[in-house]
């Protein structure tokens, strides 16, 4: 009779152990992957549509010796200087444009993370099981690091709009000199000096 109660509660304890074990392999209903990556591509799409300096290195480069000639040929026209800082202004402009786009679609995107953030944390604080925990968890691990993507990319096009700036800034100091420089010509003009 002793052995029978005994394998009776071995089978007991077993059953217990199963149902542990069902309950730590037991899955989150809940996946935010959907959300965050839906995030992420409306900012990855106002990045592509940036207008001006692109983002693109190899367009970059034959967009600012466009823009940002090293010097200026002594044929160009005045006109055609100033039409050339008026591009570069506009181009400025874009680029803070885009950096004011790129600020309210992550405040958004901050606003609606705050309701994930609740439910995930719900979720993982309420799990069943390691598995269910662990899902949770890493779904955390997800947000946070969108979050430090939008961090970037809004660091990026910041850092895009102040560089632009201040090179725009400097070529039409550049384009001051050549066309003082024109103005005032060689001083022969003048007899006497």
């Amino acid at each position: 009779m002793e052995q029978i109660n005994n394998q009776i509660q071995s089978l007991q304890n077993q059953a217990t152990m199963l149902q542990n074990m069902a309950r730590n392999l037991q899955r989150l209903d809940f996946s935010s992957v959907g959300q965050l990556t839906g995030s992420l591509q409306r900012i990855d799409g106002l990045m592509t549509q940036a207008s001006g300096l692109s983002f693109d290195l190899d367009k970059l480069q034959d967009q600012w010796r466009q823009q940002y000639p090293e010097s200026y040929d002594a044929t160009i026209k005045v006109s055609d200087v100033a039409s050339a800082a008026r591009e570069r202004w506009q181009s400025a402009m874009q680029a803070f444009r885009q950096t004011m786009s790129a600020q309210s679609q992550i405040v958004e995107n901050v606003q609606a993370d705050g309701d994930l953030l609740t439910d995930l944390v719900n979720r993982s604080q309420g799990a069943a099981g390691a598995l269910e925990a662990s899902q949770a968890t890493n779904q955390l691990i997800a947000l946070s690091t969108k979050q430090q993507m939008q961090i970037q990319t809004l660091l990026a096009t910041q850092f895009r709009a102040e560089a632009e700036d201040a090179a725009r800034k400097a070529q039409s100091e550049e384009a001051a000199r050549e066309t003082t420089k024109r103005f005032l010509g060689t001083g022969t003009a003048y007899p006497g000096n």
